[in-house]
């Protein structure tokens, strides 16, 4: 029982102090329709392992300095005439191929590939744990000294404009937010999956919830149902922790639905 504890708690630690972030991020996320760009994140990831493989530097300074890249890469492509979320898509799949197919050619990370696509949260170890707490501090600090200008922003952008808010300031700050976000959750749910810790948890809330404020706390409870349960299952029938993670995070989006369909229907 101790050995299992020794494994896990860090891990479900880890889980838990990413739902902080994970919550909040994912509501703005859905309620500014930026769903995609979580993916394209996400997919940036693997060219930034890719990266620091090749240049023998630690995992998360390539991963860094690539999600910055990115950022600043759709800072410069955004324009009116481009749909946003075509430009998003050309450059979620562009990264992944990449990313991809640099790993094919570099010997070392080819076994870890798969821990790279789905995560690991299993190899987060006691060590880790101050970085990680630390970093997803300093990002909840950002986001409550602007969090009424992202909701404002997030309503109506041409009233937040009006009203004094600099949304070309506010949106790169959410961009490198979220830009933060993948570099925390590499580890945990893998480039694949960081969508859908992002998206599931705010989806499900919105059937929830009545008010942002209600929105953002069923997020971060399904959230951690979701890598309490999911983390605890995937060690009892060994499966990818990753996975298992998403997919109760989903049949918890499932269950709920389900039951306020009926609800309607009765």
């Amino acid at each position: 029982m101790m050995e299992w504890l020794q494994l896990l708690l860090p891990a479900w630690i880890m889980g838990t102090l990413l739902v902080f972030l994970t919550a909040p991020l994912g509501c703005l996320m859905l309620w500014r329709r930026m769903s995609f760009f979580a993916d394209t994140m996400a997919h940036g990831t693997l060219l930034g392992v890719a990266i620091a493989g090749a240049l023998s530097l630690p995992l998360w300074t390539g991963v860094t300095l690539l999600a910055l890249l990115l950022v600043g890469v759709l800072w410069v492509l955004h324009d009116p005439r481009l749909p946003n979320d075509a430009l998003l898509a050309l450059c979620s799949a562009t990264l992944l191929c990449s990313g991809l197919l640099f790993i094919q050619h570099i010997p070392s990370l080819r076994p870890e590939l798969l821990s790279y696509l789905f995560g690991d949260l299993l190899t987060i170890s006691w060590s880790d744990l101050p970085m990680f707490a630390g970093v997803i501090t300093v990002a909840l600090l950002i986001l409550y000294r602007h969090w009424k200008a992202q909701i404002q922003i997030a309503i109506d952008p041409d009233i937040a404009i009006s009203e004094g808010i600099n949304t070309k300031l506010q949106r790169l700050i959410f961009m490198l937010l979220l830009a933060m976000f993948t570099v925390l959750a590499l580890r945990a749910v893998g480039s694949l999956l960081m969508g859908a810790l992002l998206v599931i948890p705010a989806l499900t809330a919105r059937l929830l919830a009545h008010s942002p404020r209600q929105m953002v706390i069923w997020a971060f409870i399904i959230a951690q149902l979701g890598v309490t349960a999911g983390l605890w299952s995937s060690a009892g029938l060994n499966t990818s922790t990753g996975l298992t993670i998403v997919l109760t995070m989903a049949v918890l989006f499932a269950a709920i639905f389900t039951v306020q369909k009926f609800k309607k229907l009765s």
